[in-house]
């Protein structure tokens, strides 16, 4: 597992020193929600998407998967593994010979935890026999391999963006993991990308909950489906009620 829980421990010698100390190990798995002070991972942290549900520009199509607001982008398909009860265990979107695999996790409020998530996934690629390289991209510092697949050899590119209180993991697949212009769409999804963290006290890195939505999740329950191909799911209501619609930005990558 890249993604394990972490447990915090300490030795707690008289009863006057228990609150402080369980004060400290609460913050360390990140489930203290009343601290006053900002996030470290502030927006100012990240000029481009993806975005806090707080400060998410509103107007954008997008499936709602829970934790994440998934944008509606042209020859994008989305593509979910889920059980039969909505809740989903894989999302990736599919766009010509590339893929993007998402993920989203609970992080501290205090500091962001890709640099050491990053370190831990070389780790497992090297145990696996797998060489992989930092490499510096529109969202700070990527991890990128090739690993050898039931059809040859395939390129991966690692992505992590810390926000206030969550990590988004992202992976490249395909010719979009040597090369981010060669499928647009996909990088659109990402900036235009929406986590929705809630207010739950959570573990860190423990995956943020993603389900189905409603109507979906009756018909995969009835036709025992596991894995569901969401095309024109986003936002229908809003079309509906007219409200404006408008795309993605396609906005240029940052050099």
């Amino acid at each position: 597992m890249i993604f394990s829980r972490k447990s915090g421990s300490g030795r707690h010698a008289k009863d006057d020193t228990r609150a402080g100390g369980a004060r400290r190990l609460e913050e360390e798995l990140g489930l203290v929600d009343d601290d006053p002070e900002e996030p470290v991972a502030s927006k100012a942290d990240r000029p481009e998407g993806p975005y806090d549900i707080t400060e998410a520009p509103a107007g954008i199509p997008q499936l709602d998967l829970g934790a994440l607001k998934v944008p509606a982008v042209d020859d994008v398909e989305v593509r979910v593994q889920a059980d039969n009860e909505g809740k989903i265990q894989q999302i990736v979107l599919v766009n010509n010979d590339s893929a993007l695999q998402l993920g989203v996790f609970a992080a501290p409020r205090s500091e962001g935890i890709w640099d050491e998530v990053r370190g831990e996934i070389r780790k497992q690629l090297f145990a696996d026999g797998v060489a992989a390289e930092d490499a510096d991209g529109e969202w700070g510092t990527e991890l990128r391999a090739r690993v050898r697949t039931p059809d040859g050899l395939t390129d991966i590119r690692f992505v992590g963006i810390d926000g206030p209180r969550w990590l988004v993991r992202a992976v490249f697949q395909g010719p979009a993991a040597v090369d981010p212009g060669v499928a647009p769409p996909l990088v659109a999804c990402l900036r235009n990308l929406v986590v929705d963290r809630g207010h739950e006290a959570m573990p860190v890195r423990e995956p943020l909950p993603l389900h189905l939505p409603k109507e979906v999740a009756e018909a995969t329950a009835n036709d025992g489906s596991a894995e569901v191909a969401l095309t024109d799911a986003a936002n229908g209501a809003d079309e509906a009620n007219g409200a404006d619609r408008r795309k993605p930005s396609p906005r240029p990558r940052r050099k």
